[in-house]
């Protein structure tokens, strides 16, 4: 690269990182946290004993692991408003983030708590507790420790993905580099400089991860 290449490479770094720390971060957290409440109640409804909640629930992951998020993502923003419901670019990639990561951290949750030995219930209901209170102080604590590593994993690709956003006019990391890029004509060297900035936005987040898991190691029952 010449040294011009490396200035503008420097040049960009900060309106890139604050792409990432304005854009990307935010959108992905709300993303997150939105879908993270939306899939434990699908993984609820899915171990429920009422038949038509579990198929509702069935159906739901199977049309969001079914379908792209990019299709997703269009159908929510360019699909709704000739039907006369219009959103913003933010509101409706969190929407169709939140969606995607509901329909697939669902199972994560249902297969952590199935994984919680039965006879965790059963002390718990001798002890008096009810079915709500079990789940909620016993088991839901336990399966958390299990479900960290792959919501983890939910919740890195999920950084990754908010680069799609772009192709909705929401500002985040990806679109600032690209308009960079346009600008300048230098597409592999800020594209790359892109990508190392996710490298190690996701490096933070799985030292993160691991301390988390540390923490709820005392929930596990040996």
């Amino acid at each position: 690269m010449s040294d011009t290449t490396w200035q503008l490479m420097l040049d960009s770094l900060w309106p890139m990182l604050s792409g990432a720390i304005m854009g990307t971060i935010p959108l992905a957290l709300a993303s997150f946290a939105i879908g993270l409440v939306l899939a434990l109640v699908l993984a609820l409804m899915r171990l429920s004993r009422r038949r038509w909640l579990s198929s509702i629930a069935r159906v739901y992951i199977s049309i969001v692991r079914g379908t792209p998020l990019l299709v997703q993502l269009f159908v929510i923003f360019y699909g709704l408003p000739p039907l006369g419901i219009v959103i913003d670019p933010w509101p409706s990639a969190i929407l169709a983030f939140s969606i995607n990561v509901g329909g697939y951290a669902a199972e994560v949750i249902r297969a952590a708590i199935l994984s919680v030995p039965k006879g965790q219930w059963e002390a718990a209901y001798m002890i008096g507790m009810s079915h709500q209170r079990s789940l909620t102080r016993i088991i839901l604590p336990q399966a958390a420790r299990v479900s960290v590593p792959p919501l983890s994993n939910t919740f890195i690709s999920l950084v990754k993905d908010t680069s799609l956003a772009s192709l909705i006019l929401v500002t985040e990391l990806f679109r600032v580099a690209q308009e960079i890029a346009a600008f300048s004509r230098e597409f592999m060297a800020l594209y790359l400089e892109a990508a190392l900035i996710y490298w190690v936005i996701c490096l933070v987040l799985s030292s993160g991860q691991s301390v988390l898991e540390k923490r709820l190691d005392r929930y596990v029952a040996h």
